[in-house]
C-alpha cells in the first residue's frame, strides 16, 4: 500500500477555506479517483508543537492506495479539474509526498 500526501504549508496571511475544502473538494476527489483510493484521510491543523504555536500545516490530506500506479492511473485523467479547484479554497501551494506504507 502507498499513500500520496497533500500538504498545505501554513504562513501568516495564507488563505484556507477548511469548509470548501471538505464539503466540496474532497468529494469530488474522492468521486474522480474512485476505486483507486481506498481510503482518505484528512486533517485540518490546529496547533504546533509548542503550546501556543501556530499548526505548520494549515492541512494534510492522504489518500491510501494499493500501488503508485493505481493512483496515477485515476489521477492523470482529471489532475486539471483537481488542480484547477485549488483557487476557490486556498492560495497556498500544496507540497506532494508518495510513501510506503510499513505496519509495526
Amino acid at each position: 500500500m502507498v499513500k500520496i500526501s497533500v500538504l498545505y504549508p501554513s504562513k501568516p496571511g495564507d488563505r484556507f477555506d477548511v469548509d470548501y475544502y471538505i464539503g466540496v473538494h474532497m468529494p469530488m476527489a474522492k468521486r474522480l479517483l474512485g476505486d483507486a483510493v481506498k481510503a482518505i484521510s484528512i486533517e485540518i491543523g490546529i496547533g504546533g508543537g509548542e503550546p501556543g504555536a501556530p499548526a505548520p500545516y494549515a492541512a494534510i490530506v492522504g489518500f491510501t492506495s494499493e500501488t503508485v500506479e493505481a493512483f496515477t492511473a485515476a489521477f492523470m485523467p482529471v489532475v486539471g479539474q483537481l488542480q484547477g479547484d485549488i483557487p476557490n479554497y486556498t492560495n497556498i501551494e500544496p507540497v506532494i509526498q508518495v510513501s510506503e506504507i510499513r505496519e509495526i
